[in-house]
């Protein structure tokens, strides 16, 4: 089976003045589809920079990134849009929804990109809406839907061009602790149906909810394992 995800010893250097300052320093890991997988670290750890990396908005400054088998150091910028578009799905913690638009409207902003017709992109908006729960709320604003809800319009975005990979970034920091939980809920049952998902976080109880744990020191992975999942997560 190919990886999803594979990155050979990957070296992501800043040059500050005279200092160099090694973001990443040889990270290698594989990820496989249909797994669930938290990667976290303190602050400076480079877990951010990775996750750029991993949604082809950031290149490495040395080693090799293969996505679905094709070295994307070899990719296009028209091929690297289409891969951000259509393979991966990007949830952020502070939501990132046009404010003056429609859940709707807000789900079918990827198909809007893909150049994909009103009529089919509607339906697929609507099928992703269903899969979040969130029928009863397509017609609303973002100011009119709690943080729950505006976080599911989100996740709803990143479904809508049924990715190969879920990217999610700190995707609770937002929401009190109760809103938290039931959208790691969301995520749980998003990977029983077979999606592939990578949470950036810092927050142990999140990370929880993922079947392996990676955590970055420095620039460098200094633990990948496996993960018990709490009894919640097996409900």
């Amino acid at each position: 089976m190919t990886p999803v995800i594979d990155i050979r010893e990957v070296w992501k250097t800043y040059d500050l003045g005279e200092t160099q300052v090694h973001a990443l320093s040889g990270v290698s890991l594989k990820i496989m589809p249909n797994e669930y997988v938290a990667i976290m670290g303190p602050s400076g750890s480079g877990k951010s920079t990775l996750m750029n990396m991993l949604g082809c908005l950031d290149t490495p400054t040395s080693g090799h990134y293969e996505f679905k088998g094709v070295n994307v150091a070899e990719m296009s910028d028209n091929e690297l849009a289409r891969i951000r578009n259509k393979e991966l799905g990007f949830v952020f913690q502070s939501f990132n929804l046009l404010p003056r638009s429609t859940t709707l409207r807000n789900v079918e902003l990827p198909l809007v990109y893909a150049g994909m017709d009103s009529d089919e992109r509607e339906e697929l908006a609507r099928s992703a809406c269903e899969k979040v729960g969130l029928t009863d709320r397509i017609a609303h604003k973002p100011n009119e839907l709690s943080g729950g809800q505006r976080q599911r319009v989100a996740i709803a975005r990143a479904l809508v061009n049924n990715p190969s990979l879920i990217l999610a970034d700190e995707p609770t920091g937002n929401l009190d602790s109760k809103t938290g939980v039931e959208i790691m809920e969301l995520f749980e049952k998003l990977y029983r149906q077979g999606n592939t998902i990578v949470i950036v976080t810092h927050d142990e109880a999140v990370a929880a909810h993922a079947r392996r744990r990676i955590r970055l020191f420095d620039g460098k992975i200094v633990e990948d394992s496996p993960v018990v999942p709490s009894p919640k997560a097996n409900k």
